[in-house]
């Protein structure tokens, strides 16, 4: 199976989670390429899909929305893997919680353009540069924290679990 993993990243984080995917998937054997959607010209080639966002204001980056919305026809039928990276683990307390239920609303968006086999959230790097000056004292008052906190196990484990799922499909 040839696997097209396609992400928008704004700041890093997500081309980074995506580069791990990658790499997670041809580590078990599988052919994959690696793609911004600003790169991608068509999916017809392509026979699995492993595609990501960013999430700002608890919605996917307006090129990765219109990457599904524009692909939708190449995708019906076609395995479809999504993730979002966002703030969540970012946040502490009940704000965490409250951030959690973001998944929700965002995957609600993308079910119009497609049927995923599931869907991923993720935090990413989060900068003060994130949110503006104003933004980022009022985020650190909330209780948020600066910092990486993409989790590398949790990451490689959900990218097992698509390795193992695609091998199952090609035989």
């Amino acid at each position: 199976m040839r696997v097209l993993v396609v992400y928008a990243s704004a700041a890093g984080s997500t081309a980074g989670i995506a580069e791990w995917i990658t790499g997670a998937l041809m580590a078990r054997g599988h052919e994959v390429v690696l793609r911004s959607v600003e790169e991608v010209a068509g999916v017809a080639c392509y026979d699995a899909f492993v595609i990501g966002s960013a999430v700002h204001d608890q919605s996917w980056l307006p090129e990765g929305a219109d990457f599904l919305a524009a692909n939708r026809r190449g995708l019906r039928g076609k395995p479809v893997w999504l993730f979002s990276v966002g703030s969540p683990g970012a946040l502490r307390g009940p704000l965490r919680g409250w951030a959690m239920l973001e998944e929700a609303d965002v995957l609600a968006e993308l079910l119009g353009d497609v049927t995923p086999v599931e869907h991923r959230l993720f935090t990413g790097v989060i900068t003060p540069a994130t949110f503006g000056k104003v933004g980022a004292f009022l985020f650190r008052a909330m209780g948020g924290r600066f910092g990486d906190f993409r989790d590398w196990a949790e990451i490689e484990r959900w990218s097992a679990s698509i390795a193992d799922a695609l091998a199952e499909l090609k035989t």
